[in-house]
């Protein structure tokens, strides 16, 4: 049961990657440092995913748990660098612009605010994954898993 369940989640994230950078190509999302971030996370995740799915090892499930712990700071990150750009612009159009009027406004500006939660999503399926992973177990705790 637990081993579909990460075969489920594991191709989970790599459908949602592969979704997902090809979505961010389409749109243009290389503009600058800042924006190519996501692209060579979620490059880096289909790799390593997929490297897990052929020949699981150790080193890939715990390159995987980190690399998670990069893509739930850069969906934050994210959000917050889309409301900064969001806001920027709307002071621009409206510079006495302020309180509950201006946040709306930058809420639903051009750039989708609460897209890069996409990647903090996709960072919490591949932690789910690897979440007590057999291959993280070591000793007595994989001998007497029901996992292994």
């Amino acid at each position: 049961m637990l081993a579909t369940l990460r075969t489920i989640l594991i191709w989970t994230f790599i459908v949602g990657s592969a979704g997902t950078i090809v979505e961010l190509l389409l749109i243009g999302h290389d503009d600058s440092a800042a924006q190519f971030v996501p692209l060579v996370l979620l490059g880096t995740g289909i790799i390593v995913g997929l490297a897990i799915v052929i020949a699981p090892a150790t080193t890939s499930v715990r390159v995987l748990k980190w690399l998670m712990v990069l893509f739930l700071a850069s969906g934050v990150v994210g959000v917050g660098l889309h409301y900064q750009g969001n806001e920027e612009f709307e002071l621009e159009r409206q510079p006495s612009a302020s309180g509950l009027s201006l946040v709306s406004k930058t809420l639903r500006g051009a750039t989708p605010v609460l897209a890069p939660g996409s990647m903090s999503l996709l960072g919490a399926v591949g932690l789910a994954f690897v979440y007590r992973h057999p291959l993280l177990r070591t000793g007595a705790d994989a001998l007497l898993s029901d996992e292994a």
